[in-house]
């Protein structure tokens, strides 16, 4: 930090931010430049955090939203550690998640020519293909649902029957997936604690960035915690919602359902089978 600075930096303040991060993380500051760091182990951590920062690059340049700044990665024995410009994070209300959901539809109106990306990415810290497709349900199942079935049932928490079930939804997915969309670039796990309340407007961190269905990071805004409707309200002031969003929300939620299956186990089995059920 006192290479990049140009003078003397040092930590005087820690502040752990593990509880709200995927990884060991903090603040530190020495009073005046405060870094948010992120620690990673094992010999993907350095290359899981070069994707981080390739799509908080791409958020930033082609969709221009706010994104922090990248500092530096620091590989280290053993693993990787992200420096990201410490942000300032201010309370939420509605006028704030409307802005998320206008910030969100900002980034879906940069277009691309496929779906995919020309590199690899991670949601958390899980490998995603992002190989380019033509079409949308052959990039949907191949490169997001299959993998994760697979990788699901390796895991022995999820039972066999799924196997079945989730692959005639494969099938169908020309049908399922409603009409067709130009390739948008997502966030990729748009989630509300990735989209920072801050003085200058809404900020995303942890991304997955790729051209995809807008719809996925729609789906993924209240997976985890509710959200208000202001955060579709706003997106609609931009981009409007396809009236079928509500019927296909729960099919794009499908890869990270199996995800959490794979690593925590039978609490999310029910929720699996309610959203497979919904489509039979």
């Amino acid at each position: 930090m006192s290479a990049y600075l140009g003078r003397g930096w040092q930590a005087d303040t820690i502040d752990n931010k593990t509880n709200a991060a995927s990884h060991p993380a903090a603040v530190l500051s020495d009073g005046e430049f405060a870094v948010f760091v992120k620690v990673g182990e094992g010999p993907l951590a350095a290359d899981r955090f070069r994707q981080e920062a390739h799509g908080l690059h791409l958020l930033s340049e082609q969709a221009g939203v706010l994104t922090p700044e990248i500092l530096g990665i620091v590989e280290t024995e053993g693993g990787a550690a992200l420096l990201l410009e410490g942000v300032r994070e201010i309370a939420r209300d509605d006028a704030h998640y409307r802005q998320m959901g206008r910030a969100l539809a900002q980034v879906h109106s940069t277009k691309g020519v496929r779906f995919g990306l020309d590199s690899h990415c991670y949601w958390g810290d899980l490998y995603q293909d992002n190989t380019p497709a033509a079409d949308w349900p052959t990039f949907f199942w191949e490169r997001r649902l299959a993998p994760r079935l697979k990788a699901a049932l390796d895991s022995g928490n999820l039972p066999a029957r799924f196997v079945g079930e989730i692959e005639q939804l494969g099938a169908r997915l020309p049908a399922l997936c409603g009409p067709a969309v130009a390739p948008a670039l997502l966030h990729g796990d748009a989630h509300k604690n990735n989209c920072l309340a801050t003085p200058r407007g809404p900020l995303f961190i942890d991304p997955s960035v790729y051209y995809g269905h807008p719809e996925m990071d729609l789906s993924y805004v209240d997976f985890f915690e509710p959200v208000p409707d202001e955060v579709f309200a706003g997106y609609a002031e931009i981009a409007p919602l396809d009236p079928g969003f509500w019927e296909r929300r729960e099919l794009w939620r499908l890869p990270a359902l199996l995800a959490m299956v794979e690593f925590i186990g039978a609490e999310y089995l029910d929720k699996l089978d309610a959203a497979v059920r919904h489509y039979h």
